[in-house]
């Protein structure tokens, strides 16, 4: 319900939690910053928003910000705010900023800690309840443990996905009526002129367990022994400790020389990437959404994906579904696509429509709803 001019005579305060786009930028980074870009610049109702995004963090600063968004930024060490935020329900985020706010968003799954504003979170994906040994530090520490209390307390609980927002309901027991639906959009990029039939093979996202790399290095080296004139393949993004294994093996038979790791690339250099694929393979066990699945639809990259989690709704009819854990499967797949120029024309085309049914402008949209509804929802309960 929007805010009526009874209950708010000015704009609402909103701060978003900005951390995840400090640096490297991978999928919920990207999600906050092009939101945050999308309220400031394409949303004229978001002028009823006063928006500011917050930061912290010992050694990075918080660069130039987009017009029209205040900046907060201290020098505080992200893990000891997160671990006093998550553990001790403490200090209130106005002890921290010095400023009262109506609306205070957390781009994850845990609240951050307020004296009286309305509590937003973003789930992107429950894989850490099924799956704790697939994530790292305060993740395994707090949010198996914590996540349903406070996805409960919370006045919105914001999903980038259909899938994600059914299993915030039949996992947490957060009501329909709670959850707001806000996708990635497709990035602004032209469509490419043709399809790069000995284009290399690309993998966009972290060399981390859940990503299932080893089940596509496992598909390209079945294929290698089919003595195909098979092109490169990349992995691009970052690469945590658990994927050091990963750039071992890229340097032995048949990885070595033909299997290339780039690590985290810029947004421009990303581009270029796609460009000059000639398909993406996204063989992922669990996705929230799935950026790159969009991402490569945009461009013209034909895609294959597995068909888990958020990705056959994000791909629909618009690329390959595979089983993940099928290696074979797998390359069979990715031999269709290369063999097959006809089937890949299909899959670009239908990628192209596909693409331009997610936009940051619609998404942040929602997002402005989704922070009057959280107000509202919050003085209402107050009130009571």
């Amino acid at each position: 319900m929007p805010i009526s001019q009874a209950e708010s005579n000015s704009n609402v305060r909103v701060l978003i939690d900005y951390r995840p786009a400090l640096r490297t930028r991978t999928g919920v980074g990207e999600w906050v910053h092009c939101l945050v870009n999308a309220l400031a610049t394409e949303v004229p109702s978001s002028k009823t928003l006063d928006l500011t995004i917050f930061s912290s963090s010992w050694k990075h600063r918080l660069g130039p910000t987009t017009a029209d968004v205040s900046s907060i930024d201290r020098r505080i060490p992200v893990g000891l705010l997160n671990f006093c935020w998550h553990r001790l329900k403490w200090p209130p985020v106005e002890a921290v900023t010095g400023v009262q706010f109506d609306v205070v968003h957390s781009p994850h799954p845990l609240l951050i800690p307020t004296r009286g504003a309305a509590q937003v979170i973003t789930i992107h994906d429950l894989d850490f309840l099924d799956h704790p040994e697939r994530t790292s530090a305060e993740i395994r520490r707090d949010y198996q443990s914590l996540v349903r209390e406070h996805a409960l307390k919370a006045d919105r609980v914001v999903v980038p996905s259909r899938h994600t927002g059914t299993e915030v309901q039949r996992r947490l027991g957060v009501s329909s009526e709670a959850i707001t639906l806000c996708p990635n959009g497709a990035p602004d990029w032209p469509r490419r002129s043709h399809w790069p039939r000995r284009g290399h093979i690309l993998y966009v996202g972290t060399l981390s367990p859940r990503k299932n790399i080893g089940a596509l290095l496992d598909a390209y080296q079945i294929l290698t022994e089919r003595h195909l004139e098979l092109p490169p393949m990349v992995l691009t993004g970052p690469v945590p400790p658990e994927g050091r294994g990963t750039l071992a093996a890229l340097t032995k038979p048949p990885f070595h020389g033909r299997v290339h790791s780039s690590g985290y690339v810029t947004k421009s250099e990303l581009r270029r990437y796609y460009e000059e694929a000639s398909l993406l393979v996204l063989p992922s066990l669990n996705e929230g959404f799935g950026l790159p699945a969009l991402e490569a639809m945009t461009v013209g990259v034909p895609v294959i994906v597995a068909n888990r989690g958020a990705l056959p709704e994000i791909v629909e009819d618009a690329g390959l579904l595979i089983e993940p854990t099928q290696p074979i499967t797998l390359a069979d797949a990715i031999e269709r696509i290369l063999t097959d120029a006809r089937l890949a024309q299909n899959c670009i085309n239908r990628g192209f429509e596909r693409a331009t049914t997610y936009s940051w402008h619609d998404s942040a949209e929602q997002l402005r709803i989704a922070y009057e509804q959280a107000y509202y929802h919050a003085n209402r309960y107050r009130r009571a």
